[in-house]
């Protein structure tokens, strides 16, 4: 048993009066099955928690309660219909604004005390498809609020549930609007977010924000690419001189740094899949073992020609996939890093790889003049890099969909199908190819779901930048600097509603449905440090986690943005009273008057709208 005093108790009340729902309350992600009662608030004050001995049950507990008790939230965007407004000047003149009132105070109709969890298998560990579903009952009459869930995982996301729906009463204490009963679960079992230290480096800090902005939203996968061609940052027993690619000794990951991520993690539900990225993206570290294991680490990445290009971006490097000491050393670096992470999955890279990078081993031009291809040479390593890395720790494994998608590299024979692919490229299209072949898919698609577009190039000394003035200003036709990307390849910037309303299954049979684990919304971090990432992260990362939570569809089918309009409003506020530096999506005064910043007043016209 463990007791946690919220507040005094204090008289609880109807806190919004107008609103169009019975509570004001909108948690996200919205459950798959809310329903509120009408008999009356219920004010909240001494909880104690009745549930089975487990670290992760009372610890959890604590942080919800405590997070109560510390925010004295306020919902801060609610949910009701737009105003009446006339579109053109009318006799009566324009409606009055509507400011936000309180109700009066009253007496509750109950008062919460204990909070009663059933777990049915205490014993299931974080991995994946642990089940993650629970039920949360509050009935009328009743002094509890009543917990089952398969798992300790899914008793926490209850926790997470209570934690949105316990408000401020406007009087010094605390209320859950009306009697309600929610059962919920995740249509999908990956729902995550990959930060990228290897560009710039991520503090433990800083990535633990991610973590408790994951837990807020139920997201359930931290992809963590932990190293690139730019810097090497995680301490490597084996080869302890790796470090010395670090930016500075400062910006170096322990073990220990590691160690406590994991934990932090999982104590609020959040698996952490590494990636070491294989044989591309390689340079930093690799090189201090033996300069050998690589390959046009030295060269001009650019070479101001497309054609000639050693990389996709500085600085370039791949190993040398025909060098055999490449699979001792890279065997040896992958069973060290599997052991510091207890998830069951582990990402191995394999995109893109650059045919001209090869051209700078001896090996592989011997290889090439005998009639072999870049595909060849891209089997060559999945027929040798997959058994050697399933002989030190046999996980599954994750690769980028380049090894069977890209048009330049793909690997020329068979792809186990035991390896899940992250499709990045093509939306629609690479997510049908794959499913359709029988890989399972994590959705990663650039088109919708990476957070780092939109923001111009990053490379300088780039002339297509001196321009004056609009060369198509006559035809209005988009160029590089006027309506196009700006020197973002994947601009442009996904917002939230851009990405909530990503149909992934898209034209998908049900067989290549069930193929499909998820979605991972990437944040490269070329131009992300710990100044921004918060704000490029979140709240767009709030969209992806309803949408693989509960959807995008109403009960009818119909696209459900607009109403969660208000709901992604009030959660980032409630990221950023949490100590999440979420960006702003509108106007506070969007916030306060709910609709009235909509581009259209037909509340249903997603429904008959474009979705090609």
């Amino acid at each position: 048993m463990r007791d946690f005093i919220l507040a005094s108790v204090a008289t609880a009340a109807a806190l919004f009066a107008g609103h169009a729902d019975a509570v004001a309350v909108n948690p996200l992600p919205k459950p798959s099955s809310i329903t509120w009662g009408t008999s009356g608030a219920f004010s909240v004050g001494e909880l104690t928690l009745s549930a089975p001995d487990h670290k992760v049950l009372s610890e959890g507990f604590a942080r919800a309660t405590e997070a109560i008790k510390t925010l004295n939230w306020v919902p801060q965007a609610t949910e009701a219909p737009m105003r009446s407004l006339d579109p053109f000047p009318s006799p009566t003149g324009a409606a009055s604004r509507r400011k936000r009132q309180y109700a009066t105070p009253g007496n509750a109709t109950g008062s919460l005390t204990t909070v009663t969890v059933e777990v049915e298998d205490t014993r299931a560990t974080l991995q994946h498809g642990v089940d993650e579903s629970y039920t949360l009952e509050i009935a009328a009459g009743s002094d509890s609020v009543e917990i089952k869930a398969k798992t300790v995982y899914g008793a926490l996301h209850a926790f997470t549930t209570f934690q949105q729906i316990v408000i401020s009463d406007n009087s010094g204490g605390f209320l859950v609007e009306q009697p309600v009963s929610i059962k919920d679960a995740p249509l999908y079992p990956v729902r995550g977010i990959m930060i990228d230290s290897g560009r710039n480096f991520i503090s433990k800090g800083k990535i633990n924000e991610q973590i408790d902005g994951m837990a807020l939203s139920k997201l359930n996968v931290l992809h963590w690419h932990i190293i690139d061609s730019q810097s090497w940052a995680l301490e490597i027993h084996a080869y302890p001189d790796m470090t010395e690619d670090a930016y500075s000794t400062r910006e170096i990951y322990s073990q220990a740094d590691v160690k406590e991520i994991v934990e932090y993690a999982a104590a609020r539900g959040v698996r952490v899949i590494p990636e070491i990225d294989m044989p591309g993206h390689a340079s930093s570290g690799w090189g201090q073992i033996d300069k050998s294991l690589l390959t046009c680490q030295d060269s001009w990445w650019s070479n101001d020609v497309w054609a000639k290009h050693t990389a996709v971006e500085p600085t370039p490097g791949q190993l040398d996939i025909l060098n055999n000491k490449t699979y001792e050393v890279t065997g040896k670096v992958y069973k060290e890093v599997a052991g510091l992470f207890p998830d069951n999955w582990f990402h191995i890279g394999g995109d893109e790889l650059f045919a001209n990078c090869n051209n700078f081993s001896s090996l592989a031009r011997e290889f090439f003049a005998k009639g072999n291809s870049m595909g060849d040479l891209y089997q060559y390593w999945v027929d040798h890099a997959i058994p050697n890395f399933r002989a030190q720790a046999n996980k599954t494994f994750i690769m980028w969909e380049d090894v069977k998608l890209s048009t330049a590299v793909a690997a020329s024979g068979q792809v186990p199908t035991n390896i899940v692919l992250q499709a990045w490229n093509n939306g629609l299209e690479h997510i049908s190819n794959l499913t359709r072949d029988g890989y399972r898919v994590i959705v990663s698609s650039s088109d919708f779901m990476y957070l780092d577009c939109g923001f111009g190039g990053w490379v300088g000394n780039d002339a297509r930048y001196n321009v004056m003035t609009n060369p198509n200003a006559t035809d209005g036709a988009p160029n590089f600097n006027w309506g196009a990307g700006g020197g973002s390849w994947c601009a442009p910037y996904k917002t939230w509603q851009r990405i909530y309303d990503f149909d992934f299954t898209q034209g998908l049979t049900a067989a290549q449905k069930s193929l499909v684990m998820g979605a991972i919304a990437p944040l490269w971090s070329e131009q992300v440090d710990d100044a921004v990432i918060s704000s490029k992260m979140w709240p767009r990362a709030a969209a992806l986690a309803e949408l693989v939570w509960s959807g995008n569809r109403d009960a009818n089918g119909n696209k459900r943005t607009t109403e969660l309009t208000q709901r992604i409003l009030n959660f980032r506020e409630y990221l950023v009273a949490s100590g999440v530096g979420a960006a702003p999506l509108m106007p506070k005064f969007c916030l306060q008057h709910p609709h009235e910043c909509d581009l259209n007043a037909n509340q249903t016209v997603l429904h008959t709208g474009p979705v090609v």
